[in-house]
Formats: structure tokens, sequence, C-alpha cells
């Protein structure tokens, strides 16, 4: 079991020997979830549509569909593409 240590700004530092168990390196993007009495580090690796489904919806409103939102967001920026003659 490795420990560390919270410093007064919040950040704590990852054991080396987690870090090369995870094959973390600097500006590597972790995703953390809070439970109940503890926390959960994951790798962020790929893009946010691999995480979507990682996150617990307890607001009890209907997740968003974050393809759909990609693909409306495209939509919306080749048309105004279009408009600026691009």
């Amino acid at each position: 079991m490795s420990m560390a240590v919270i410093t007064s700004k919040g950040r704590i530092t990852i054991p080396r020997a987690i870090r090369e168990s995870l094959a973390l390196k600097p500006a590597d993007r972790i995703v953390v979830i809070a439970e109940v009495d503890h926390a959960i580090l994951y790798p962020l690796r790929g893009t946010i549509l691999d995480v979507a489904a990682s996150v617990k919806n307890r607001s009890g409103k209907k997740p968003s569909n974050f393809r759909a939102i990609r693909r409306k967001v495209r939509f919306q920026v080749a048309k105004h593409a279009v408009r600026r003659g691009r």
C-alpha cells in the first residue's frame, strides 16, 4: 500500500510505484470519482466518449448523448464556415 499527503493547495503526489504500474507520465490526466468514504482514480486514455458511461448519474435526469452533441456541434461549425465562405 502506498500513501500520499494532501498539500495546503489540495494537491497530491501519486507515488512512483503507482505511476509506473499505470504508465502515468507528466501531463497525463486522471479521472477522480468520489465514493461515500473513498475516491477512485482512473487514468484518462482516449476521448471523453470513452469515459462517458463511467460517471454515475445521481440526478435522475437522462444522461447526455455525447455523440449527438458532437454531431450537432460539427454541423453548426460547418454551417458557420459556409456562411463565412471557408
